[in-house]
């Protein structure tokens, strides 16, 4: 090669690194700063694996503000910032079983004593995509709290970590302590919120990790707590009771803290691979999202003799599950008009398999979202599962589209009721604005009778239509004066049927409060934000002994009309409630359009259980107060939802995965997995029975 090959090659290197740097750098900003990230996680991995193959082996290309070089995003200045009191370091990554082998013979060449590299031996840990954090306790209380930040100086977001439930105030011992986590979004949360955001025309958030992370870092304490994170800990800095970060695993539970459940200790690197296989696919079932498994040399005596990088520790690696991406084709974009009228394009897609399930159709969002990948029918398309949850179109395969295609245009008509379609302004929203529109009403009454809300068996989305069609029903209180003639008129409906769907009817007609005020459908307030409102308004307007709950001087007619007039700064008095929620409530209660709905349901002989004791009172000290319970498995006198209320209305708190400091496991029929680790923790298991005399302050 001539010299001049040299040179230009050299320049191209040069060029490069400060691509990729830049590249990075943006990608970066946008991920930790804005949190709206442009990039996937494999997208900025395959940057950034680049970047450091090219600084190896060309050193002189490495300056000292290159990414690799630093840990997370810089605090943004938004709000106060905190010194951490030893670093807190990212990790490298490993994408193979062959670079995680390359890892293990390196932490035995760096230990060197060949007798000690024997006995080596790992901790495995699910990696959580979430926020790291740092949490400070002075005494057993905890005091302040702070994000990663560049890994020496976080943000302070004490008063954010305060709303979180998972996250202790204080511990089982009064300790001077600091312990590291991450905070994240559940997925059912994940997906609630862009359910709501994408009717109400909002941008969507792109994952999990995202959405939790710029709820965490609010600068409105009210906003976090209306987000429901969790967290989980795995890192206690804590002299002289740990040897190993097995046991620092289970001091971190003694003392309170929740430490996912999933992981395993005294593994040789083999275990390790093992591990890895294993979760390949069940992680998606998990209730969190989880990208990968942290592999950690178990004891610190080890961990501190092989030190760190400028970045990184040495004992420790990332192993990252590769992206589960998969080929499709579009085989149609439809309009799908949802209960507040917004229009929705779906895309309608070759089935195929992701993520543990088959998946046949993507929602879109909205037409800007549209354009902005510009999808149309035909296209083969690149899609995965945002957050694990929601199937998602990554990118069109741009030279496999048809000659023919043409940009996918949003209707100018309602596709249901022919109404005009309206842009709002002010969003990305094109909506419906007939209130009776078909579609609207039709998402509506589905909603209500619904799981989660009434519960009515038996009335699905088929037997729906037709009562819509044949005008037996129009509004929610309709369902209630049915008779069983007008069922029996129904396509396929014998006497028995319609019986069995009239006496379904009336069994829905007493429900617990806050499954009638889900099913009202009101933007924004999903199943836990009703179990709190119906909590506060038993509290606010607790029913009289001699109070009938139904019928028009009955408490259901009382509270339907003290609503009408409550101001949303009342309705921020709620635990969770901001001033978005809040709003929200008050418009909707307040509007002539639907404030009725609850006259509606009171003339139609509707009315909620009379409420708990404990709920009324609003007390801290409740049978349960203290005590973690976890439901699985099927319970005849409880759906998931109402069981969780009545542990929080005993003062409990209700927990989603069972550990060492689950005080309960209440279980019914087809318990699962958790059946069989609280047996493998000696957590005592209760029935039903067992369950409704704990609620009741008695010896289970």
């Amino acid at each position: 090669m001539a010299i001049g090959d040299d040179l230009r090659v050299t320049h191209d290197l040069v060029a490069r690194a400060a691509d990729l740097r830049s590249q990075i750098e943006r990608a970066s900003r946008l991920y930790h700063e804005q949190d709206a990230p442009e990039l996937s996680d494999a997208e900025y991995d395959a940057l950034f694996r680049e970047l450091v193959e090219l600084e190896e082996a060309h050193p002189e290309l490495q300056t000292p503000d290159s990414p690799t070089q630093r840990v997370g995003g810089a605090p943004s200045g938004a709000l106060a910032e905190v010194r951490h009191s030893t670093p807190m370091l990212s990790l490298n990554n490993a994408f193979s079983f062959d670079e995680l082998r390359a890892f293990d013979a390196r932490v035995r060449r760096l230990l060197g004593d060949e007798e000690v590299a024997q006995h080596l031996r790992y901790v495995t840990e699910l990696k959580i995509d979430g926020l790291a954090i740092s949490l400070r306790y002075r005494r057993g209380r905890f005091t302040q709290g702070a994000t990663r930040g560049d890994g020496s100086t976080g943000e302070d977001v004490t008063a954010n970590l305060r709303t979180i439930e998972s996250v202790p105030k204080t511990l089982t011992e009064a300790v001077d302590v600091e312990v590291r986590g991450e905070v994240f979004m559940p997925k059912a949360e994940f997906a609630r919120i862009n359910a709501e955001r994408e009717e109400a025309g909002l941008p969507l958030y792109a994952n999990p990790r995202n959405s939790g992370a710029g709820s965490l870092r609010q600068i409105d304490p009210q906003v976090t707590a209306s987000r429901r994170l969790a967290a989980w800990f795995y890192v206690l800095v804590e002299e002289g009771t740990s040897a190993t970060q097995a046991e620092a695993l289970n001091r971190l539970e003694q003392l309170g803290f929740p430490v996912e459940p999933n992981h395993a200790a005294d593994l040789e690197v083999d275990g390790v691979t093992e591990f890895i296989e294993r979760w390949h696919d069940p992680r998606h079932e998990l209730p969190y999202e989880t990208d990968g498994v942290v592999i950690k040399v178990n004891p610190f005596e080890l961990q501190r003799r092989l030190g760190m990088v400028s970045h990184a520790p040495r004992w420790a690696i990332a192993y990252k599950y590769p992206p589960e991406q998969v080929e499709t084709v579009i085989e149609d974009i439809v309009a799908y008009v949802g209960r507040t009228g917004t229009l929705t394009p779906v895309a309608r897609m070759t089935p195929t398999k992701v993520a543990g399930s088959t998946v046949a159709n993507a929602t879109l969002h909205n037409l800007d979202e549209v354009r902005r990948k510009d999808v149309r029918v035909g296209d083969h398309v690149v899609l995965h599962k945002a957050g694990d949850v929601i199937p998602e179109v990554v990118r069109v395969i741009v030279e496999k589209r048809p000659a023919n295609s043409r940009e996918w245009q949003m209707p100018a008509k309602c596709p249901v009721c022919g109404t005009k379609i309206v842009r709002d302004a002010d969003t990305v929203r094109h909506y419906c604005p007939n209130l009776a529109c078909p579609a609207r009403v039709g998402q509506e009454l589905g909603h209500f009778v619904g799981r989660g809300s009434m519960d009515i068996e038996g009335a699905g989305w088929k037997v729906l239509v037709q009562l819509l069609e044949r005008g037996l029903v129009r509004t929610r209180g309709d369902f209630f004066r049915l008779r069983v003639e007008d069922i029996e008129s129904l396509e396929r409906f014998a006497r028995k049927s319609a019986e069995n769907l009239h006496a379904s009817i009336q069994r829905a007609r007493v429900r617990p409060l806050y499954r009638i005020i889900h099913g009202l459908g009101i933007p924004q307030v999903g199943v836990t934000t009703a179990i709190d409102l119906s909590n506060w308004l038993a509290a606010r307007w607790p029913p009289r002994d001699d109070e009938p709950m139904g019928g028009p001087d009955g408490w259901f007619k009382r509270i339907a009309t003290e609503l009408r007039h409550v101001p949303a700064t009342d309705f921020e008095q709620i635990a969770g409630v901001g001033p978005t929620v809040a709003a929200s409530l008050e418009r909707w209660l307040s509007d002539p359009l639907t404030a009725d709905v609850l006259d509606d349901l009171v003339d139609a002989e509707v009315e909620p259980e009379r409420p708990a004791p404990q709920a009324i009172a609003a007390t801290e000290d409740g049978p349960l107060t203290g005590k973690t319970i976890v439901v699985t498995g099927t319970l005849s006198g409880f759906d998931r939802e109402g069981a969780e209320a009545a542990i929080r209305a005993a003062g409990g708190k209700a927990g989603s995965s069972v550990s060492k400091k689950t005080d309960y496991l209440v279980a019914g029929e087809d318990a699962g997995t958790k059946l069989a680790k609280a047996h493998d923790l000696g957590v005592p298991v209760l029935d039903e029975d067992g369950f409704k005399r704990l609620l009741a302050g008695e010896a289970p």
